[in-house]
């Protein structure tokens, strides 16, 4: 039986096709403006017999009918569990929200926290503060192998970051050096939400995010952990959703 999750996020939608327990077919495409249509295009290709949907837009495939849906956390935890079966701390930064989640050791989530009402520390921030300073996304995370000045960013709010990045850039300070700064800050917002929960050993770090090597070596250092992250960090939240669907 072929059995299907897909992930309806801010940024990127992603498909999981499975049959037999293993992944047949993973898919991404940019959520874009109509992202029903990129829903029905997906599984046109490779329609299931079961599916489930999650991710902000999720409510999207009701106009299917045979369609469940669950929530991020519910799919994050099931898709990261089944990667890493030791795993019970997630940390996942998407396009628009960070999401850290505590499991027990059976993998039910535990606690969790949450920011999704701006798109401070998240992709979209890292996208617009990578392109105030002149770096393909790809290179970001590649730019900034240390800190080697004293600059701090001190607003999160992704148009008053901006203004402090451009007039940085007036001063005349490194661009390499601002870039460690923003991901430095980042970081720290990341810290504040894990110390609100029980934070456990193995770490996952999930999400888009999790292939920026600066981010991902400043929350180690600064977590004095070690974060373990998948060779496709998007694909969490869809394994997840189609592992929902054997249910």
């Amino acid at each position: 039986m072929r059995i299907g999750g897909i992930d309806i996020g801010s940024r990127y939608i992603k498909y999981v096709l499975l049959e037999d327990n293993s992944i047949l077919d993973f898919k991404k495409r940019e959520t874009g403006h109509n992202p029903l249509s990129v829903c029905k295009e997906l599984l046109t290709v490779n329609r299931p017999e079961k599916i489930v949907a999650t991710g902000y837009g999720r409510y999207l495939l009701e106009v299917f009918g045979d369609i469940r849906t669950i929530t991020e956390i519910k799919a994050v935890a099931k898709g990261v569990k089944a990667v890493f079966p030791r795993c019970r701390t997630i940390i996942d930064i998407g396009g628009q929200d960070t999401k850290v989640i505590s499991l027990s050791g059976q993998g039910s989530v535990v606690n969790f926290e949450m920011n999704d009402r701006c798109a401070a520390g998240t992709g979209r921030f890292i996208e617009i503060m990578s392109r105030a300073l002149g770096y393909d996304l790809d290179h970001f995370g590649a730019s900034c192998n240390s800190r080697n000045g004293n600059v701090k960013i001190n607003s999160m709010c992704t148009v008053f970051a901006e203004s402090e990045v451009i007039s940085l850039i007036a001063k005349g300070e490194k661009r390499e050096v601002i870039a460690y700064s923003i991901h430095d800050s980042i970081a720290s917002k990341v810290i504040s939400m894990v110390k609100r929960i029980d934070i456990q050993d193995d770490i996952v770090f999930a999400g888009g995010c999790a292939r920026n090597p600066c981010l991902r070596r400043i929350l180690e250092e600064r977590l004095q952990k070690t974060l373990y992250v998948h060779e496709n960090p998007y694909i969490h939240a869809a394994y997840g959703a189609a592992l929902y669907a054997e249910i």
